[in-house]
């Protein structure tokens, strides 16, 4: 399965990542690679605990994170 983080600056100068592949997985951040970070963070913390209770099976996981404009 392949994740893609999403990023944009919002009106306050706040950054948000999302991944779009996993539902509510989203961070903010003070720059977009804090919260790239932020939501790689949550997002393996999700997969990790979806494999703890047996939620899904092992996968295969490539993350791909497009460059700020």
């Amino acid at each position: 399965m392949n994740f893609t983080i999403e990023q944009e600056q919002e009106s306050d100068g706040r950054w948000l990542a999302e991944v779009l592949e996993l539902p509510g997985v989203m961070a903010y951040g003070a720059s977009a690679m804090e919260a790239v970070s932020k939501a790689e963070v949550l997002a393996l913390r999700v997969i990790a605990e979806r494999l703890e209770h047996n939620e899904s099976g092992p996968l295969s996981i490539n993350i791909s994170i497009p460059m700020a404009a």
